[in-house]
C-alpha cells in the first residue's frame, strides 16, 4: 500500500486528491467545511486503508484545491465529485462525508444515486444543533489571520475548546491547513468569505426533503461528546430522526465531539463501522 497525491482538471478547476492505495474497493471521502483532504488521516491511521482505497479530496477553496472567486453552490462541489468519480475510472463508489462533506453525500445520493454504493455519514444530518453558528465560531477564528510561525498556529489550535485530547495524527491535518508565507509564517489556506458562500448554500437547501429521497444504505455516524458551549454539534435525537426519514439507513453513535470523532478512540470504532457496513447489506426497514 502507498499513499499518492494528485491534483487533476475537473468541472473546470484543479482538484488535489489524496489516494491511499489498496487492493479494495474505492472508498471517496469528503471533508467539513474548513477542512482539507488531511481530516481522516486519524481513519487511515486506525488501518482504514487495509481495506479500502481510501480517497480524500480537497473539495474546492480548501486544502491544495483551485479557490475560485465565486462558484461554491453544493451542485458546484458536486459536479467537482462527480468529475472526480468519473476521473477515476468508477461507475460507483462507496462515498462519504464529514459534516459539510457529509451534506455533500447526501445530496449525491438523492440526486445522483446511480454513483453511490453505500454512503457513510459523519456527523451531518436533517440540521444541526439550533446554536451551531454559535459553537462554530471558535472553529472559524483560526481563519484569516497570519501567525508568527506553524508553532504558535499550533498553539493556538491546541487551546481551542473543541479539541479535548491531541492524537499524533491532527499534525498533518493541521500542517496541510496553513500555507507557508515569507519570513516563517503561516496563514490558513481556507478564508471567511469563501467559508460563508459555502455556508450560505448550505442554508437555502431543503435538506429534509432531499434526505426523504435517498434509497441508497447508508449509515449516519453521530458523535456523543460535547463540541462548545456544553452540548454536542449534532444531537442524537436529530441524527435518529434523519436515520427514520431513509428506508435503508442505520444509526452507529461513537466516542468524541464533531472534531476528535476522526481521532484516538472514534477513529477506530468508526473504522470498525465502517468494515462492517460495507462489507454486509443493511435490512430495509418496514414500511
Amino acid at each position: 500500500m502507498s499513499t499518492v497525491h494528485h491534483t487533476v482538471s475537473v468541472n473546470n478547476i484543479n482538484l488535489h486528491y489524496i489516494d491511499h492505495q489498496s487492493d479494495g474497493p474505492i472508498l471517496l471521502l469528503l471533508h467539513g467545511l474548513t477542512a482539507n483532504a488531511h481530516a481522516f488521516d486519524g481513519l487511515i491511521a486506525a488501518g482504514l486503508n487495509a481495506h479500502y482505497r481510501v480517497v480524500c479530496l480537497d473539495l474546492r477553496g480548501n486544502g491544495l484545491s483551485d479557490k475560485p472567486a465565486f462558484g461554491y453552490s453544493v451542485e458546484d462541489h458536486v459536479q467537482d465529485i462527480l468529475g472526480i468519480i468519473s476521473h477515476l475510472g468508477e461507475k460507483k463508489v462507496h462515498l462519504g462525508g464529514h459534516s459539510f462533506g457529509g451534506y455533500l453525500g447526501f445530496y449525491i445520493a438523492a440526486n445522483y444515486p446511480h454513483v453511490v454504493n453505500k454512503l457513510v455519514i459523519l456527523d451531518a444530518a436533517k440540521s444541526m444543533n439550533p446554536i451551531a453558528p454559535q459553537m462554530l465560531s471558535k472553529a472559524l477564528s483560526r481563519l484569516d489571520v497570519t501567525y508568527p510561525g506553524f508553532e504558535e498556529y499550533i498553539e493556538h489550535v491546541k487551546k481551542l475548546p473543541y479539541l479535548t485530547f491531541w492524537d499524533h495524527a491532527m499534525l498533518s491535518y493541521y500542517r496541510a491547513d496553513v500555507e507557508d508565507l515569507p519570513h516563517g509564517r503561516v496563514k490558513p489556506r481556507s478564508n471567511l468569505m469563501t467559508i460563508t458562500e459555502k455556508s450560505m448554500a448550505l442554508a437555502v437547501t431543503e435538506w429534509p426533503d432531499l434526505i426523504q429521497q435517498i434509497t441508497v444504505p447508508t449509515m449516519l455516524v453521530n458523535a456523543l461528546d460535547n463540541y462548545t458551549m456544553g452540548e454536542p454539534l449534532l444531537p442524537d435525537t436529530i441524527a435518529k430522526e434523519t436515520v427514520d426519514m431513509m428506508k435503508h439507513a442505520k444509526y452507529v453513535p461513537v466516542d468524541g465531539n464533531h472534531q476528535t470523532m476522526l481521532y484516538g478512540e472514534g477513529a477506530g470504532q468508526i473504522t470498525e463501522h465502517i468494515k462492517v457496513f460495507l462489507a454486509h447489506q443493511p435490512a430495509a426497514k418496514a414500511d
